[in-house]
């Protein structure tokens, strides 16, 4: 990624010339009026689902009493997320593909990028979480309850949600304290980092650093958590004796590690790149699936497959219907 810095010294530029950008312009997908209108009715329809496949998670959950264990509640906390973490940049992408001003404030680009990378960190951790619960209850499941009790799950939670915050804020601030005295047209639907980083004037090498760094040990050590509770699992499943044991186990983890490997390859495309190798059309897509396709799909994948909350969801519609 060149910079400007790279052939002048930022220093030695009058500062009439270093204006600082006040908003920024959210170039999008295209500028073809007919695709805008389809792209804006596909993603509200996903976004819709979205929300509503989500939220109707967190309303099973609470609402049936089968569902009070730590594993569904670890489910509703991700739908409850997930729709959050689309929230954060489905609405604005909307509005731009209908209006001419695609235009965002400083503040604005900066508390939704702070909003997404806390949210998105926060994914990972508790999806690391949610593979050592399923590790307590298949392992051992007769002290389950004792193992994962409100005084563990809850830590878990909170410390997910801590640790998504500070990595977003150290981000936000980091990104955020360069300048941006060029162009301030963003080649993306919203503010992502090294949409961000390509745009800024400043030296952003310790920024990309930065990126490498915590995104790269985030990714580590959530993933390693995850690779050793499904090791313990692969190895109490060849133990079990029972088919149908099995085939419960299969099909509820099964459904836990697509989801996470969806959602972390996305992620390592993304961030775990050179910055030269930076191609705004094909991240820009990447980073759409991440932030608005997968919300979507994380309903259906741990719904479908999953027999307690089937038959939570045809309960509450017979009650519904009735």
């Amino acid at each position: 990624m060149e910079k400007i810095t790279s052939a002048v010294d930022v220093h030695n530029i009058p500062l009439k010339n270093m204006t600082e950008a006040t908003m920024f312009i959210l170039l999008g997908f295209t500028d073809d009026f007919e695709l805008q209108v389809f792209l804006f009715l596909l993603f509200l329809a996903i976004y819709l689902f979205t929300l509503v496949g989500n939220f109707g998670l967190v309303v099973l959950v609470i609402g049936d009493c089968r569902l009070h264990n730590p594993m569904y509640y670890f489910l509703s906390v991700l739908s409850f997320l997930d729709a959050c973490y689309s929230t954060v940049v489905t609405p604005k992408m909307l509005v731009n593909f209908l209006s001419e001003n695609k235009s965002i404030s400083f503040l604005a680009c900066a508390t939704q990028m702070l909003l997404f990378v806390s949210l998105g960190t926060t994914e990972c951790f508790l999806l690391a979480a949610m593979a050592y619960d399923r590790y307590v209850a298949i392992y051992n499941p007769l002290l389950y309850t004792v193992a994962m009790s409100p005084r563990v799950y809850l830590p878990l939670i909170i410390a997910s949600y801590a640790g998504g915050v500070v990595h977003g804020a150290i981000h936000t601030v980091a990104t955020f304290s360069l300048s941006f005295c060029g162009s301030n047209e963003i080649k993306h639907v919203f503010c992502d980092i090294p949409a961000l980083l390509a745009l800024s004037c400043s030296d952003t090498h310790t920024n990309e650093l930065l990126v490498l760094y915590l995104v790269g040990l985030i990714e580590i050590v959530t993933i390693l958590i995850v690779l050793v509770s499904y090791g313990f699992i692969l190895f109490a499943i060849l133990n079990m004796h029972s088919a149908e044991g099995r085939r419960k186990v299969f099909s509820t983890c099964g459904s836990h590690l697509t989801g996470v490997s969806i959602y972390h390859g996305t992620i390592l495309f993304t961030y775990m790149r050179p910055s030269s190798s930076y191609a705004s059309n094909h991240d820009m897509v990447v980073s759409i699936f991440y932030t608005i396709v997968i919300p979507m799909l994380n309903p259906i994948i741990y719904s479908l497959r999953n027999k307690d909350v089937k038959v939570a969801f045809n309960k509450l519609w017979r009650k519904c219907d009735s």
